[in-house]
């Protein structure tokens, strides 16, 4: 799948879906809990996810691989783990902000 800014993926095996904030050109495999993730924002789960992948999407988080340059925030959670080309997605860390003295 070539995934574009604004577009909105949901998981075909659970509840989760996302948005995609930053992407590169290029093919990317974006899973969640084991499959592949479809374009759209509410399908029925048709599917049985992989029980080792089952960490969660939490709403409102942002989940990015920065080495990829891809980055999603998660519009509605689920059980299953976010994941592309195979390898689980971290959660993006907050900035600090500028100490105010």
């Amino acid at each position: 799948m070539r995934p574009r800014v604004g577009q909105m993926l949901a998981s075909t095996v659970d509840t989760t879906a996302v948005i995609v904030v930053r992407c590169p050109d290029g093919d990317l495999e974006i899973t969640c809990g084991g499959a592949a993730m479809t374009e759209g924002s509410d399908p029925a789960p048709s599917g049985a996810p992989d029980p080792t992948l089952m960490g969660g999407a939490l709403l409102g988080k942002r989940y990015a691989d920065d080495g990829l340059g891809l980055e999603l925030l998660c519009t509605k959670p689920g059980p299953g783990t976010l994941a592309v080309n195979g390898v689980p997605m971290p959660m993006k860390s907050a900035k600090p902000l500028p100490a105010s003295d």
